[in-house]
């Protein structure tokens, strides 16, 4: 079991690179369960539109509260994220060689969203890649500890790092 956290400094830059590393993990015949964003697959989306799949093979869940194209500021949809949580618990329960999370955000960060998902694939002895802002570091560290593996924001680390 090995856990690693990348990240980068832009907005959004991370959603495409892992959402082309859980392409490659499954062409691999890996089983991943997980989220990834997938907002630029649809055009026309609002700065704040969070649209993640469930891996390996959705559904699509709206992650963000609508609050149109000139909102000022972004929100989490809570129910969303239950969702998404309940349904890659669940994938991850029926066996998976690596959980990927697009974001240890605020809440994993107060121990909620998908933080407990990490620790039960952590438990069963699966590979644990997430997405991290520098916002979220200090605590991804100390839920984390010495396990925490930092990769380069790079596709070609990332898939060195897969699971063989």
């Amino acid at each position: 079991m090995r856990l690693a956290y990348t990240m980068t400094e832009g907005r959004g830059e991370l959603d495409p690179l892992l959402h082309d590393l859980a392409q490659e993990a499954m062409a691999r015949g890996l089983r991943v369960a997980g989220i990834v964003q997938v907002n630029r697959d649809r055009p026309g989306c609002a700065r704040c539109d969070m649209d993640a799949i469930v891996l390996p093979d959705g559904p699509v869940i709206r992650i963000s509260q609508s609050l149109g194209r000139e909102a000022r500021g972004c929100r989490l949809d809570p129910e969303g994220l239950e969702t998404a949580v309940a349904v890659a618990e669940a994938r991850l329960a029926a066996g998976a060689d690596l959980l990927l999370v697009n974001k240890f955000g605020k809440q994993e960060a107060g121990g909620h969203g998908f933080r407990p998902v990490i620790a039960a694939a952590l438990e069963a002895g699966t590979d644990v890649l997430v997405g991290v802002n520098r916002m979220n570091l200090e605590a991804l560290m100390a839920f984390a500890g010495d396990l925490a593996e930092r990769l380069p924001a790079e596709a070609a680390a990332l898939r060195d790092w897969l699971p063989r």
